[in-house]
């Protein structure tokens, strides 16, 4: 019976790992893989104490973190997916892909969550060479040029309040005729001079040679096919929670992200926290994800020692 199931290898589950090892919290730690979302971009520039990283580096620091302190205390699982977590009489069993079935007191989920990808001609292509996923990863790159953000949630609308600090230029698309993100938002970004939005569009293909040179779409008020210059594409069209394997047993919102209580990262299930990208949490950052791991962890830890 371990004291405590940790589920993913991003930086909120990590966090939560040097604690549990630090507070002598018998921890099984599960992960697939390490870094999160993040470990595409070839430099995060917003990791705190860190000037600039490569995201993989960033995977390999983290592991290299939780292997240091984790003694005889936090057991690793790596390359395994947890498939399912039961309620039990004294707790919790983890159940994952590669057939262990683990009993613990308690679950803390950090399993982050997907971008949901562009999916139009040249968008493969170009990933990683002018199409980003991660304005506060990548954006500081495009410093001076001409981007575009699709999505006109609201998302989009504060990846492009970010990008107007140093682009030279920022336009939105919007696919359907009116935006999704909140009227003061829309309103407060939209009154940027270097901001241009537009609505009702169907978009086509990503044009370029070794990198980004433009994109194509057609706009449906007036049926014509046009395109746009830019060096960069920064895609906000939502996020896909990873919590199939734990919708059966906590409340999910109606994007499938965990529902927490912010003061203390609690589900609304008694025994089982979240942290970082899967929750409900109004934002999503790395330095956001350790804090909320943290934040689990700190209660985690009282929850235990409590009984």
């Amino acid at each position: 019976m371990y004291d405590l199931v940790i589920i993913g290898g991003g930086p909120g589950g990590v966090a939560a790992g040097v604690y549990a090892a630090r507070k002598r919290l018998k921890t099984l730690f599960i992960t697939f893989d390490w870094g999160g979302q993040s470990t595409v971009s070839p430099g995060i520039q917003n990791w705190i104490g860190t000037i600039n990283i490569p995201g993989a580096e960033l995977a390999e620091k983290l592991k290299a973190h939780l292997d240091a302190y984790r003694s005889d205390i936090v057991e690793i699982r790596e390359h395994e997916l947890v498939t399912k977590i039961e309620k039990t009489e004294h707790g919790f069993t983890a159940t994952t892909d590669a057939g262990g079935s683990y009993e613990t007191k308690t679950v803390l989920v950090t399993s982050g969550s997907k971008r949901r990808k562009l999916e139009i001609p040249g968008a493969d292509k170009f990933e990683h060479k002018g199409i980003t996923y991660c304005a506060s990863c990548d954006g500081p790159m495009f410093a001076d040029q001409d981007v575009v953000v699709i999505g006109g949630g609201n998302a989009g609308f504060e990846t492009a309040a970010q990008l107007l600090a140093y682009a030279k230029s920022v336009t939105l698309l919007q696919r359907g005729v009116e935006y999704r993100a909140d009227p003061v938002t829309v309103q407060k970004v939209l009154s940027n001079p270097k901001m241009k939005g537009i609505t009702n569009t169907e978009l086509l293909e990503v044009k370029g040679g070794n990198f980004v040179t433009g994109l194509t779409y057609k706009d449906l008020t007036d049926g014509q096919t046009k395109e746009i210059p830019c060096s960069g594409i920064f895609v906000e069209v939502g996020l896909v929670p990873a919590t199939d394997y734990i919708k059966e047993l906590v409340p999910l919102n109606k994007y499938g992200q965990v529902i927490t209580d912010p003061r203390t990262q609690q589900t609304q299930t008694p025994g089982i926290w979240a942290a970082g990208d899967c929750t409900d949490g109004l934002y999503h950052q790395n330095n956001i994800a350790t804090g909320d791991g943290v934040r689990a962890l700190e209660d985690i830890y009282m929850h235990i020692h409590a009984k």
